[in-house]
C-alpha cells in the first residue's frame, strides 16, 4: 500500500527519440516526405482500384483494404510522431494513450487476420480455379473482412483494457514515441501475471495462428504449382503468391520480435528502431510491393488516368 499517497499518472511523457534531440528537425522533414508519399500511393491505389471495373476481383478488393488499413494505421501514429519531432514537450493524456493503444492494436489484429484471408484467397485462386468465383464470392470476400475486423477489435479492447487497468503512480516516462504495450506495461506499479500471461496469449492467437494458416495455404499452394508443366505457369502463378509473401515476411517477423519474446528482453532502443520499420517504412514498401510494380494494376492506372483526363471521351 506504499504507493496510495502517490501522484496518480494523468499524463505520459514520450522519450522515443530523445537521444537523437540534435537530428530531430531532420526526422521530421524525412519522415514527414515519407508519410506524404505513403498517403498518396495509397489513394491512388484505393481509387484505381474503386474506378477501374477490371480490377473488381476478391485479390484487390482485399488490396484495397489492406490499404485503407494501413493509412489509417499510420494516421494513428505518424501525426502525433511528427508533431512531438518540433515540440519541446512531448506528452499524451492518459485518456489519449489508451484510445492510440486501443485503434493501433485494433488495426494492426486486423491487418493479421486480412493477411491470412489473402492467403485464402491465393489458395483457392491457384487450387481451386474453376471454383474461385464461387468460392469467394461477394459474400465471402466481405465476411472474411468483417471477421478480421471483429477479431482485430475483440483482441484490442481486452488487450487495451488490461493494461489500462493496472496502476499507474510511478514514472510517466515512457521510452517509445507511441503508446505501445511493452513501454506502457513496464511503467505500471503493479504488474500483474495474468494480464502479462492473457496479453502473450492474445498475441500468440493473432501473430501464431494467422500465420500458421498462411503457412498451410502455401504449403498446398507450392505443391500446386510444382504440377503445373508449363514453366510460363509456374513462373506466373508464383509471381502472384510472391508480393504476398514479402508481406507476410515482413509484417509477422516484425511483430514476433516486438510481442512474442520474453518480457525481460525489453530494450527500448530496439523496440524504437523496429517500429519505425513498421509504422513508417512498411506501409510505404506495400504498396509498391503489391501494386505499382504489378502489371495488370498499371494498366488500369493508365486507363483511369486517361478516362479522369478525357472524361467526355
Amino acid at each position: 500500500m506504499e504507493w496510495v499517497n502517490e501522484t496518480l499518472v494523468r499524463e505520459f511523457v514520450f522519450l522515443g527519440f530523445s537521444a537523437l534531440a540534435s537530428l530531430q528537425r531532420l526526422l521530421f522533414v524525412v519522415f514527414l516526405l515519407l508519410y506524404l508519399f505513403t498517403l498518396g500511393t495509397n489513394a491512388i491505389i484505393i481509387s484505381t482500384i474503386v474506378l477501374d471495373r477490371a480490377l473488381h476481383t476478391p485479390m484487390y478488393f482485399f488490396l484495397s483494404i489492406l490499404s485503407c488499413s494501413e493509412t489509417s494505421y499510420t494516421f494513428v501514429i505518424v501525426p502525433k510522431m511528427l508533431v512531438d519531432l518540433l515540440a519541446e514537450k512531448k506528452t499524451i493524456s492518459f485518456l489519449g494513450c489508451a484510445i492510440q493503444m486501443f485503434t493501433f492494436l485494433f488495426l494492426g489484429c486486423s491487418h493479421s487476420f486480412l493477411l491470412a484471408a489473402m492467403g485464402y484467397d491465393r489458395y483457392v485462386a491457384i487450387c481451386n480455379p474453376l471454383r474461385y468465383t464461387v468460392l469467394m464470392g461477394q459474400r465471402v470476400c466481405v465476411g472474411l473482412v468483417a471477421a478480421a475486423s471483429a477479431c482485430g477489435f475483440t483482441v484490442s479492447l481486452v488487450t487495451t483494457s488490461l493494461v489500462f487497468h493496472l496502476p499507474f503512480h510511478s514514472s510517466n516516462q515512457l521510452h517509445h514515441f507511441f503508446c505501445d504495450i511493452s513501454p506502457v506495461l513496464k511503467l505500471a506499479s503493479q504488474h500483474s501475471r495474468l494480464s502479462q500471461l492473457v496479453i502473450f496469449t492474445l498475441g500468440v492467437f493473432v501473430l501464431v495462428i494467422p500465420l500458421l494458416l498462411i503457412l498451410v495455404s502455401y504449403v498446398r499452394i507450392i505443391s500446386a504449382i510444382l504440377k503445373i508443366p508449363s514453366t510460363v505457369g509456374r513462373y506466373k502463378a508464383f509471381s502472384t503468391c510472391a508480393s504476398h509473401l514479402i508481406v507476410v515476411t515482413v509484417h509477422y517477423g516484425c511483430a514476433s520480435f516486438i510481442y512474442l519474446r520474453p518480457k525481460s528482453n525489453y530494450s527500448s532502443s530496439q523496440d524504437t528502431l523496429i517500429s519505425v520499420s513498421y509504422t513508417i517504412l512498411t506501409p510505404l514498401f506495400n504498396p509498391m510491393i503489391y501494386s505499382l510494380r504489378n502489371k495488370e494494376f498499371k494498366l488500369a492506372l493508365r486507363r483511369t488516368m486517361s478516362k479522369t483526363r478525357y472524361p467526355l471521351s
